[in-house]
């Protein structure tokens, strides 16, 4: 992505200070231009052992069809950057070009630290009134998660109600309502999605979905093939897989809310704790349904191919729909 004009971003939000710095050294090897670190800065996970356990008890049916027992006890598997001194101190130790925070923010410390290295910074938001904190936080850009977006869903508060904006009308709001440089994201798969936010008023577009079956993709051959399949036309936000609300293909993870009845989720990521489990216990047995297959409504417009030649694919497309303005 880097190589050829765009902005490449790693996600270190599952790893530790050590686990990032790896992925980031990696990358300075790979490129001289700028790139993205993206860190999750979700609240304090709060442990529940009694809503741990009935969930447990919930999934363990699943767990035996495929031969394994559910965990003993769940675990709080990520730490978030807010509370991860380690991650801070490699981040200012490397000063990554661009890093962005995603389910809300530090506080003004961390971010007066950051920007004191020269690290850009952006932040998503879901609302107006996200994008208001992050524009009083001193935040670089704002990125606008429309409800058509793949994975976790970047609402501050995911209990709070949700107003669910597309990125048509967020991308439109931000831009007319904050000072802010708008990143439009959400649903969008190719040059004309593309054109039409830059037309919004947005500096930029971000694309992830688009990426999943790119030849450089981790994504494995089960998520592959979810992504060619009919799951991909049937995307739904759900909690079930990591406790927080995130968009994903159909699969038989997701089809588990119709069951789920009055048993809810652990606090985001105890959770995972338990899908990671699941989806390791079923694909062990060749069954790809319990992955965490994170995709947004664009999904059926994938395109497989290299990253870099996506990446011209998409700078042409634009070039097009500008020249047929």
């Amino acid at each position: 992505m880097s190589e050829q004009g765009g902005l490449g971003s790693i996600g270190v939000g599952a790893t530790d200070a050590a686990g990032a710095r790896g992925m980031i050294e990696e990358t300075r090897a790979r490129t001289n231009n700028a790139f993205n670190v993206n860190v999750f800065v979700h609240g304090r996970a709060i442990a529940d052992p009694i809503t741990e356990a009935a969930w447990l008890d919930w999934l363990a049916p699943v767990f035996t069809e495929f031969e394994a027992e559910p965990p003993t006890a769940l675990q709080t598997i990520y730490k978030s950057f807010a509370d991860d001194p380690d991650m801070l101190a490699m981040l200012l130790a490397l000063a990554p070009p661009v890093v962005s925070f995603h389910f809300g923010l530090p506080s003004s410390d961390i971010i007066t630290l950051l920007r004191d290295r020269g690290i850009v910074l952006m932040a998503t938001a879901t609302s107006l009134d996200e994008a208001r904190a992050i524009e009083s936080a001193g935040i670089d850009a704002v990125v606008a998660q429309g409800i058509e977006a793949g994975g976790h869903r970047g609402a501050f508060d995911p209990v709070a109600p949700d107003d669910a904006l597309g990125t048509v009308a967020l991308t439109r709001l931000l831009v007319l309502k904050t000072k802010l440089p708008v990143i439009a994201a959400g649903g969008i798969m190719d040059g004309a999605g593309i054109a039409a936010v830059l037309d919004l008023g947005a500096v930029a577009a971000q694309l992830g979905t688009a990426f999943i079956a790119c030849l450089e993709s981790a994504a494995d051959e089960g998520y592959r093939a979810a992504l060619r399949g009919p799951g991909a036309y049937h995307t739904s936000l759900t909690s079930l897989i990591s406790g927080r609300p995130a968009r994903a293909l159909a699969n038989r993870f997701t089809g588990l809310a119709a069951a789920i009845g009055n048993c809810q989720p652990p606090d985001y990521p105890i959770a995972y704790n338990a899908g990671k489990a699941l989806h390791a216990a079923a694909k062990a047995k060749g069954e790809y349904g319990f992955g965490a297959h994170w995709a947004g409504q664009g999904a059926p417009l994938v395109r497989e191919m290299s990253a870099a030649d996506l990446v011209q694919v998409l700078r042409t497309e634009l070039q097009n729909c500008r020249s047929a303005d």
